[in-house]
């Protein structure tokens, strides 16, 4: 199985690296900065289109997008939240996932059960309300509506697509506060990408397996 996984070379994106490649799969990882990845900058339609031209050919099985960014961390409602902060989330987490989607359709194509794994996160739940980290929560009830109506657009091409919460991680984004480890959310959510498939397509579940409501 040929896995590409964005913002790889670091967190839950290198866990899943990692756990995918220790199971025999090969893994094309990717970021901003390239070096040991492929050059990605997921908000950039060139730096899109260049990876996409990098790729040619090469049946994608699983493309899994985990690039994103948490930057409203600790604002003050009262002076915070400027308008870049919410621009750059959002080509990040929002525009970053449809794009490269987009211009890695091609190549899913090639594949003869290709899958699409979207982490999203609780914090975009409509049911998981704590106020605050207003920005990052919109982008990540944007990414979980944008994987919804991907899944239904894709399914009659054969294209699966799942949705997830990846735990409260323990990784620089998530704080030490987090619930679990790195290597415990990439285990769990690699046994979720294995069980995707039309049937569950659409899905938004948990790294531990649990439907999340939407």
């Amino acid at each position: 199985m040929h896995v590409l996984i964005t913002g790889a070379n670091r967190g839950i994106g290198l866990a899943l690296d990692q756990t995918l490649r220790a199971q025999g799969h090969q893994v094309t990882g990717t970021s901003r900065a390239g070096g040991e990845c492929l050059k990605l900058d997921v908000t950039d339609a060139d730096s899109q289109r260049a990876m996409a031209q990098a790729l040619d050919t090469q049946p994608i099985d699983l493309l899994v997008c985990n690039a994103g960014v948490f930057l409203d961390k600790g604002q003050n409602l009262a002076d915070g939240y400027a308008p870049d902060l919410w621009a750059k989330t959002f080509a990040a987490n929002v525009t970053g996932v449809f794009l490269t989607v987009q211009n890695l359709l091609p190549n899913l194509q090639l594949a003869q059960n290709p899958k699409i794994a979207i982490i999203s996160s609780q914090m975009g739940s409509s049911t998981k309300i704590g106020g605050g980290s207003y920005i990052y929560r919109a982008s990540k009830a944007a990414a979980l509506n944008l994987g919804l109506n991907l899944a239904e657009d894709l399914k009659h091409i054969g294209i699966a697509v799942g949705i997830y919460h990846p735990g409260w991680v323990k990784t620089d984004m998530g704080g030490d506060g987090g619930d679990i480890t790195v290597s415990e959310s990439a285990t769990g959510l690699v046994d979720r990408f294995h069980a995707l498939s039309l049937e569950t397509t659409g899905c938004f579940e948990t790294w531990d397996g649990r439907a999340h409501p939407v």
